[in-house]
């Protein structure tokens, strides 16, 4: 599975949507998706939380339910990868690995912190991309300057391409939009470029044509789920009606998908 989703990376341009639970992985995987990555937020929204607020060892959990459920390489996002947990970085990495995932991420954020310095985020990518290549997975490294306040575009790209020199086998900076400044990161960063999906990104027609490799999604399919809930919800509470029910999932994808294996 491992060698399947590194190859996925090699030429062209893949959508990797991100689950939140079984049930949207194999719905996910039903509709056609080739491979698929977690989202922590949609995961800690699961369990009525915010993000950043989930435990390393349910985070590995989610990540194994997730990986049982579909037969598709998965992807977990692994925020920071844990580093004040015992052993860090690296366990971090260690146990993901034998969750069956084919690859994870790691952020240089923190929320005590903010933005981390270069330095230190450059070294957490280096031991984080050690392990994964011992094990095959593939490290998504991000830059997330861009969801924090940080536009300052040269400092992402110098960022990511520290970080593509640590061993990084993806590069991300979630939080671009403008296709100028995607083209100056694929062309100035090179590799695996991943593109966050988000309101005024180009078309992923338009992403290939750029030369990015993978597109994600983060937790907005998770968030446009939990808005039909929250609709469909007020028609009831409010109204007492149930038109709602016109637009549910068709039952033959909920059949097909959630067919015993």
């Amino acid at each position: 599975m491992t060698d399947r989703f590194r190859s996925m990376h090699d030429d062209g341009l893949f959508i990797m949507p991100n689950a939140w639970d079984a049930g949207s992985a194999r719905i996910l995987e039903h509709l056609g998706s080739a491979a698929l990555a977690t989202t922590s937020s949609g995961h800690a929204s699961s369990l009525g939380r915010l993000d950043q607020h989930v435990r390393r060892e349910e985070m590995l959990a989610h990540a194994e339910a997730i990986v049982e459920a579909v037969s598709v390489p998965v992807s977990v996002d692994s925020e920071g990868c844990y580093p004040s947990s015992p052993g860090g970085v690296a366990r971090t990495v260690e146990l993901i690995a034998g969750t069956g995932a084919a690859g994870c991420s790691i952020e240089d954020y923190e929320p005590s912190v903010g933005v981390l310095p270069v330095d230190l985020a450059t070294e957490r990518v280096r031991v984080a991309a050690e392990v994964a290549d011992r094990h095959g997975l593939v490290l998504t490294a991000r830059a997330d300057n861009h969801l924090y306040g940080v536009d300052d575009l040269t400092d992402t790209v110098e960022r990511l391409a520290s970080y593509r020199a640590a061993g990084a086998h993806v590069v991300y900076a979630p939080g671009l939009t403008a296709a100028v400044d995607i083209e100056r990161l694929v062309r100035e960063v090179g590799g695996a470029v991943n593109v966050l999906t988000l309101p005024g990104v180009p078309s992923t027609a338009e992403l290939a044509a750029l030369g990015v490799r993978r597109v994600s999604v983060g937790g907005s399919l998770a968030w446009v789920a939990y808005g039909a809930l929250a609709t469909a919800a007020r028609e009831l509470l409010s109204d007492g009606t149930t038109s709602y029910l016109t637009s549910s999932l068709a039952p033959e994808v909920r059949d097909a998908a959630f067919a015993a294996d």
